[in-house]
């Protein structure tokens, strides 16, 4: 529910139990208007509810760790991914994926280090809003952690299981910022810091 939806009502329940006691309280028979100053006077205090309600909301639609089984989450701790620098170097497949997840018509996303639209003030639309930040291999997955940019920089991570016949996405979403090396996103994923599945890619 919006914010506004729930300060409404809390106006009106007010609003209400104002009108019941001046008609039932000891003024019995006369009624009388509550000046407006009143409701401006509650006016913090409505906010403060509200805007208590609204985080509560909010916290509690906070996307989750993403779940990794048992055996995988054992598979890619134990194995040796090979730095890619380079949105070439990923595997066709995994690129292709990649850009499913996009739901872009080209693959979307800068080479690391070059200009990408950071913000949602539009300098050069023909950049892309992502860039990548690392990436890394192994003999059957790929783990690919980039930045999006736009209105909120966020940073996202996906994680890959591939062969030369098959990729298919195994999980990721939205990933803490600053992550440098492909080994630190592997320890993000791990931890359950990786939250998931992300609203946009």
């Amino acid at each position: 529910m919006r914010l506004k939806d729930y300060l409404d009502k809390i106006v009106t329940m007010t609003e209400i139990a104002a009108r019941f006691r001046l008609r039932h309280g000891a003024d019995s028979g006369i009624v009388r208007v509550p000046p407006s100053g009143g409701l401006m006077r509650r006016a913090p205090f409505l906010f403060a509810i509200g805007v208590s309600l609204w985080s509560a909301v909010v916290a509690g639609s906070q996307a989750p760790s993403i779940a990794l089984s048992g055996e995988l989450w054992a598979h890619v701790q134990d194995e040796r991914f090979m730095i890619v620098t380079s949105i070439r170097g990923l595997p066709l497949g995994v690129r292709a994926g990649l850009q499913t997840l996009f739901g872009s018509r080209a693959l979307d996303i800068a080479e690391p280090g070059a200009g990408f639209q950071a913000t949602d003030v539009v300098v050069d639309a023909k950049l892309p809003i992502r860039r990548l930040v690392a990436a890394g291999c192994s003999y059957d997955h790929c783990l690919v952690y980039y930045e999006r940019g736009g209105a909120a920089h966020t940073w996202r991570a996906a994680l890959f299981h591939w062969t030369p016949d098959a990729t298919r996405f195994e999980g990721g979403g939205d990933a803490p910022g600053g992550l440098v090396t492909i080994d630190d996103v592997r320890s993000a994923l791990l931890s359950g810091a990786i939250k998931g599945p992300a609203r946009f890619w």
